[in-house]
């Protein structure tokens, strides 16, 4: 039988840069089995670059695998892939990601340095490209959360002088997306971190070294952990920050879920109070339904009968009333002390 090869495979969309920062092709496309052929990677590789929204970074024989918020990338000792994000909203961070990413691979090193051994100070093209990113990753997540910031701290500022229904939907939304956020930012810095702990990754990062034939040791990582490190510590405090304005919203809405059960039990209380002296005022009302009964009795003869069933009725109606609230303040003092 003949073999059918299907001609419908998926295809990535990329913008590449060459190893001098110039823009070599825009919008190509390529079948996924090209990228894993011409770079030595796994279907896996792409698999996560292009439908996985949690934070990676691969490091391949060969290549870098990025996949960072709005960014997916791959990085060689010459070369950089921008790949397109499909259903990407942040165009304006992306734009200014290409227009940093050209400035930093377009940097030349001084003249007595060689491809091979970088002066100190100046960053080889891998590197300078995953600054690049690093730089934009972290700039979105620190814009994005200022934008969350303000609007929650406001919030957070007028509930302690009113409580309404308006300001807790608004707080109900906020947390929702600063809960996100915090997720977001979390898995990033992880993702930095997981890079760290790797020390044979972290040496295989050297990509113009190993293209020139140098091998590092394991331990040999120095400029490429000093670089992750400055920008996982800048993730770390974004993502101790956001947590922190997390627990201030939960204490908050402890607070005001405090104050709502506080108002909700006077009312309930005032309730029964009401409830209460009805019920005194209808004991009262009981004796004065029988003193009015169309029945034969002694106090209607009596010129002080009047004078008695008012007394009566009103005595029972306090008895009644008295006895309610002791029992209802037994009940409060139960329920705060146990």
């Amino acid at each position: 039988g003949r073999i059918i090869k299907p001609s419908n495979e998926l295809k990535l969309r990329c913008t590449e840069f060459d190893e001098n920062g110039n823009v070599t092709l825009v919008n190509g496309e390529f079948k996924k089995s090209e990228l894993t052929q011409k770079y030595s990677l796994l279907p896996r590789d792409l698999r996560k670059i292009d439908s996985s929204v949690l934070p990676h970074i691969l490091v391949r024989p060969s290549a870098i695998l990025i996949n960072l918020l709005h960014l997916r990338c791959l990085i060689k000792h010459n070369r950089v892939l921008v790949f397109d994000v499909y259903g990407s909203t942040d165009s304006y961070a992306q734009s200014l990601f290409m227009y940093d990413l050209e400035g930093k691979l377009r940097q030349k090193p001084p003249a007595s340095t060689s491809t091979a051994a970088p002066a100190g100070g100046f960053l080889p093209y891998e590197f300078r490209a995953l600054e690049a990113v690093m730089i934009s990753v972290t700039s979105g997540l620190e814009s994005e959360f200022e934008g969350l910031r303000e609007p929650v701290v406001r919030v957070l500022r007028e509930l302690e002088e009113d409580i309404d229904r308006d300001k807790l939907r608004h707080l109900l939304i906020y947390s929702k997306k600063l809960g996100t956020f915090e997720q977001k930012a979390r898995l990033v810095r992880d993702a930095i971190d997981d890079l760290l702990e790797a020390d044979d990754d972290l040496a295989a990062m050297y990509l113009t070294e190993k293209a020139s034939g140098v091998e590092r040791a394991e331990n040999e990582h120095e400029e490429v952990e000093l670089l992750l490190e400055s920008y996982h510590k800048v993730a770390d405090e974004i993502v101790q920050v956001s947590s922190n304005l997390v627990s201030a919203i939960r204490n908050t809405e402890e607070i005001v879920r405090a104050v709502l059960d506080a108002n909700r039990n006077a009312l309930m209380l005032l309730d029964l109070k009401f409830t209460i002296g009805t019920l005194g005022i209808t004991a009262g009302m009981f004796v004065a339904a029988l003193y009015g009964m169309n029945l034969e009795n002694f106090i209607e003869e009596s010129h002080a009968g009047f004078a008695v069933v008012s007394v009566l009725s009103t005595v029972l109606a306090i008895i009644a009333c008295v006895y309610g609230l002791r029992k209802l303040r037994t009940v409060q003092r139960v329920s705060m002390w146990g």
